[in-house]
């Protein structure tokens, strides 16, 4: 049944063509659906070489509509910070008893976030978190004073971007629920910080293909050069 599904959804698309924005979504709420609220992806490839490190393209973005799932965050911190956390609605908070559940294989968690003076600790288990893209970082406010500006933002659907091995990003921009108009406003907002992080060493052409898919669907490619415009 899926094929017939994937195969419908296909014949909305042409593959030779880029399409306008609003045009690229209005196709993708067309397209059919699962038995489940889909989430929708954006995969951008961009004109940088990953390998030198005044290349890479990083950064943390709070889209307008959120992600439209629960987002379950830990908070690394001691005393008045741990406080904080908890009173912003943090799922779990702790110091050293924390990163001992983590040692212990527990990873039930979809953020990371730590006061300053945690991240010596926190090395601890970086080989843990780190490939997992779970490791607290203070490029993307990860690693913040502001606890509790942090941990509302990750729970509002504060999403993080990080270039591949490959020039590529994958990022999440909500769910097929949401409709076109909600999923395109928060395209344009992560688009947006993704073209403000270009790297100053970067040359030629910057974006190089963009493309919008559920995680079931065909995907739809975009004309970068007129994005947000």
């Amino acid at each position: 049944m899926e094929g017939k599904k994937y195969k419908k959804s296909s014949s909305l698309v042409d593959r030779d063509k880029k399409y306008p924005v609003e045009e690229a979504f209005e196709i993708l709420d067309k397209m059919e659906k699962a038995k489940f609220d889909e989430t929708v992806e954006v995969a951008i490839h961009l004109g940088v070489d990953p390998k030198q490190s005044d290349q890479m393209v990083r950064g943390a973005i709070s889209l307008p509509h959120g992600l439209g799932k629960k987002v379950y965050v830990i908070v690394f911190a001691k005393g008045e910070k741990e406080k904080e956390a908890k009173e912003a609605g943090a799922d779990e908070v702790g110091s050293d008893d924390l990163i001992e559940k983590i040692q212990g294989g527990w990873l039930k968690f979809d953020k990371a976030i730590a006061s300053p003076d945690m991240m010596g600790a926190v090395g601890k288990i970086a080989k843990i978190l780190g490939p997992r893209g779970l490791m607290p970082n203070p490029k993307v406010g990860s690693v913040t004073n502001d606890i509790k500006k942090a941990v509302t933002e990750a729970k509002a659907g504060r999403v993080e971007f990080k270039v591949d091995k490959g020039a590529n990003l994958h990022c999440p921009i909500g769910k097929r629920s949401f409709g076109s108009t909600k999923l395109k406003e928060n395209f344009l907002t992560l688009f947006d910080a993704v073209v403000k992080a270009k790297p100053a060493s970067s040359k030629g052409v910057y974006i190089r293909t963009v493309a919008v898919s559920s995680v079931i669907s065909p995907s739809v490619r975009l004309d970068a050069n007129v994005v947000g415009k």
